[in-house]
């Protein structure tokens, strides 16, 4: 059953809740990935209760933070769905989740782990979508014959996630990526 839609927001919560996320997004970009609250709500020139008014804790400021993220990573999906050539389907939604991952970490956290973790009802609605349109464009290339036929959407998932560390423990240079993009897609091919 759909949320109802939340209750729109004073103008002043709506800034306020946006100099918090511009902070959060900061504070993730400068390597901090701890997300502290308090000091979230000190650099960010709000009170406290205004931030977990907002953000009632670390992991729903992540999914608010990886909000962006999801919505364009689901419009690669439906392109990839799109995707007349079903092998060309899957390289770009496994190119488009990588992107995602390695350019945000908000992201790359909350898709890392599964919905019995999600905090809002939003994120576990566009977790469900993703996992849809990525099991269309999967089951689009097993019908083709050029997708491993043993291989679960899950494995894919951690075989994607397992990149992501992997190209973060050095410099994350497009060489590396595509490089290793390249080996993920040999190893799942029929």
């Amino acid at each position: 059953m759909p949320t109802p839609p939340p209750t729109p927001l004073r103008a002043d919560a709506v800034r306020n809740r946006d100099r918090v996320l511009a902070t959060a997004r900061a504070v993730l970009a400068a390597g901090d990935p701890s997300l502290p609250l308090n000091d979230i709500a000190r650099r960010a020139g709000v009170g406290v209760g205004t931030v977990y008014r907002h953000f009632p804790n670390r992991r729903a400021l992540l999914e608010a933070l990886a909000d962006d993220a999801f919505t364009a990573l689901l419009d690669d999906a439906r392109a990839a769905g799109r995707h007349d050539d079903a092998w060309a389907g899957v390289e770009l939604l496994l190119r488009a989740l990588l992107g995602r991952q390695l350019g945000d970490p908000a992201f790359a956290e909350v898709i890392s782990t599964g919905p019995e973790l999600d905090e809002s009802p939003r994120t576990t609605e566009l977790r469900g979508e993703l996992v849809d349109r990525a099991r269309a464009v999967l089951g689009h290339a097993r019908r083709a014959g050029v997708l491993r036929a043993d291989l679960t959407e899950d494995d894919l998932r951690h075989l994607v996630c397992g990149i992501v560390f992997a190209l973060r423990l050095g410099d994350v240079s497009d060489g590396r990526v595509d490089r290793y993009l390249r080996v993920l897609l040999d190893g799942i091919r029929a």
